[in-house]
C-alpha cells in the first residue's frame, strides 16, 4: 500500500512537472519581418551592442563632467607623540644684545656692548599634540584643449557606438534571412518529398495488385519497395536537418529552444525579369552601408584625435579655491565646540604652461596622424570591397535567375516523363525500371530545383546587404 502511495506522489509531481514546462512553452509564428523585429529586442548580440551604446553616454557624461567645478570635501586630524622639535636662530639673545647697544651699557672692560656675530640657535617645540582641520576644496577649469575638444567629439563618439549596434544588427539581420529562406526551400522539398512518397505508395499497391495476377515479377515489386524505402528516408534525414536549422535560427533570434516557431513567409519568385531590371541595373551609394558610415565617422573621430594632442601645446587655466576651519587641542576633544575653530579660506589662479616634455607631445600627435591616415586607407579600401561585392552579388543573382529558370523547366519536363511512364506501365507497356529511372530523374530535378530557388533567394540577401538596402 505504501508503495502505491509512492507511486502515486511521483505521478502527480511528474504530471506538475509536465504542465509547468508546457506553461511556459510559447509558439511564434513570425514572417521573415517579424524574425528580425524579434532578434533586434532579444539577441545576445544585438542586446551587448546596445549596451555599448550606453556606455559610451557615460563615457560622454564623464568627459562633460571635467568642464564642470569639482567640490571636494576634506576632514582630518592628526595625533603627535612627540611634538616636532623646531631649530631657529636666537632671537633672544640677539633682542636682548640690540637694547643693551641702543641703551650704551658697557661690559666689564669699559667697552660698549655690541650685537655679536653668532647668537647660536635655540631648539624648541611649537604645536600642540592634537590638530584638526575641516574644509571645501574647489576648482574650475578654465581652459584645457583636451576637455574642449572632447566636449566637442561625444556626438561623434556616441554616433560611432549607435553605428557599431547597427552593423551589428546588419549581419544577424542578412543571417536571419539566409537561414529562414534555407528553412522554408527545406519545407516546400518536404512537401515535395511528401508527394514522392504518395506516388510511391500507390505506384507500389498497383505493382502488387499486377504482381497478383500475374503481369509483374517480384523483382519489379521489390525495385518499387526500395525506392519508397529511399524515399521516407530522405524525408527523415530533410526532417532531421530541418529540426536542427530551426534550432540555429532561434539561437540567432535570442529564442528559447523550448519555444515553437512557426515559418509563415513562402518563396515567390514570379518576377524574375522585374527583378533583374530593378536590382542588377540599379545604381547604388557607399553611404547607404552602415560599415561605411562606421568607418567614415572613425575617420572624425581620428581628426578629433589630432586636434585634442595639437591642443595639450596651449596652457591649461584653472581656478582654485578653499576655505576650512582648523583647531589645536593638547587632547582630543574636537568635538567640544565651545572652544574655537580658526577660518582660513584662499582663492588662486593657475596657468599651467608646457615648455618641454622631450618631445612627447610631438610623437602624440603624429602617431594619431599616422592612425588617421590608416582610417582613410580603410575607407578607401572599403570602397572597393563594396563595389567588389556589388559586382560579385550581381553575377551570381543573374547566374541564380537563370539556372532556377531553367531548373523549373527540367523539373516540369521530369514530371510529365514520370507521368507518361507511369501510364505506360499501368497499360502493360512499360517496366518497374523505366519508372526508377524517371522517379530518379525527377528527385534529381527537384533537388535541383530548389537548390537553385534557394541560390536565388541568397543572391538577391548578398545584394540587398551589398548595396545597404537590406
Amino acid at each position: 500500500m505504501k508503495q502505491v502511495v509512492r507511486v502515486s506522489k511521483w505521478i502527480v509531481v511528474l504530471a506538475f512537472i509536465s504542465l509547468n514546462t508546457t506553461a511556459q512553452q510559447q509558439q511564434h509564428s513570425f514572417s521573415v519581418k517579424e524574425a528580425v523585429d524579434y532578434a533586434m529586442k532579444n539577441s545576445a548580440s544585438v542586446k551587448n551592442a546596445l549596451i555599448d551604446v550606453q556606455i559610451q553616454q557615460e563615457t560622454n557624461r564623464e568627459i562633460t563632467a571635467q568642464a564642470y567645478p569639482q567640490l571636494n570635501g576634506s576632514l582630518g586630524a592628526n595625533y603627535f607623540p612627540k611634538i616636532p622639535i623646531q631649530t631657529f636662530p636666537n632671537f633672544i639673545a640677539t633682542g636682548t644684545y640690540y637694547v643693551l647697544q641702543q641703551e650704551g651699557v658697557k661690559n666689564s672692560s669699559g667697552n660698549p656692548i655690541t650685537v655679536p656675530s653668532d647668537v647660536g640657535f635655540i631648539q624648541a617645540s611649537f604645536g600642540t599634540r592634537f590638530t584638526g582641520t575641516a574644509g571645501v576644496d574647489l576648482s574650475q577649469t578654465l581652459f584645457d584643449g583636451q576637455v574642449f575638444v572632447g566636449l566637442q567629439a561625444r556626438k561623434a563618439a556616441i554616433d560611432y557606438s549607435r553605428k557599431v549596434a547597427e552593423v551589428t544588427q546588419e549581419q544577424i539581420k542578412a543571417n536571419i534571412h539566409k537561414i529562414y529562406y534555407q528553412l522554408v526551400v527545406g519545407k516546400k522539398q518536404m512537401a515535395t518529398i511528401q508527394a514522392n512518397i504518395e506516388r510511391n505508395e500507390k505506384l507500389l499497391h498497383d505493382t502488387r495488385e499486377i504482381f497478383k495476377n500475374g503481369f509483374a515479377e517480384k523483382l519489379d515489386v521489390s525495385r518499387v519497395e526500395v525506392g519508397l524505402t529511399n524515399l521516407r528516408t530522405e524525408h527523415l534525414r530533410v526532417e532531421n536537418q530541418l529540426q536542427s536549422g530551426l534550432l540555429g535560427l532561434k539561437i540567432l533570434l535570442g529564442m528559447p529552444a523550448r519555444d515553437e516557431l512557426i515559418l509563415t513567409d513562402s518563396l515567390a519568385m514570379d518576377n524574375e525579369s522585374a527583378l533583374t531590371s530593378e536590382v542588377l541595373e540599379g545604381n547604388y551609394d557607399y553611404s547607404k552601408r552602415k560599415e561605411y558610415q562606421q568607418v567614415e565617422l572613425l575617420k572624425k573621430l581620428g581628426e578629433f584625435n589630432v586636434k585634442r594632442y595639437k591642443y595639450t601645446y596651449f596652457p591649461v587655466v584653472s581656478a582654485f579655491g578653499s576655505y576650512s576651519y582648523n583647531a589645536q587641542r593638547n587632547n582630543f576633544d574636537f568635538f567640544d565646540f565651545s572652544q574655537k575653530w580658526y577660518p582660513t579660506a584662499l582663492v588662486g589662479l593657475k596657468v599651467n604652461v608646457p615648455i618641454f616634455d622631450g618631445f612627447a607631445k610631438d610623437a602624440r600627435v603624429n602617431r594619431a596622424k599616422f592612425e588617421l591616415n590608416q582610417t582613410q586607407n580603410n575607407l578607401e579600401n572599403l570602397k572597393m570591397r563594396i563595389d567588389q561585392e556589388v559586382e560579385a552579388a550581381r553575377i551570381n543573382l543573374r547566374s541564380a535567375i537563370a539556372s532556377l529558370d531553367f531548373q523549373r523547366k527540367n523539373m516540369e519536363l521530369a514530371e510529365e516523363v514520370y507521368d507518361q511512364t507511369k501510364k505506360k506501365y499501368e497499360q502493360g507497356l512499360g517496366s518497374t525500371l523505366e519508372i526508377s529511372n524517371a522517379e530518379s530523374d525527377l528527385k534529381v530535378a527537384q533537388n535541383n530545383y530548389y537548390s537553385a530557388l534557394y541560390d536565388a533567394i541568397i543572391a538577391i540577401v548578398d545584394y540587398r546587404k551589398a548595396t545597404g538596402t537590406l
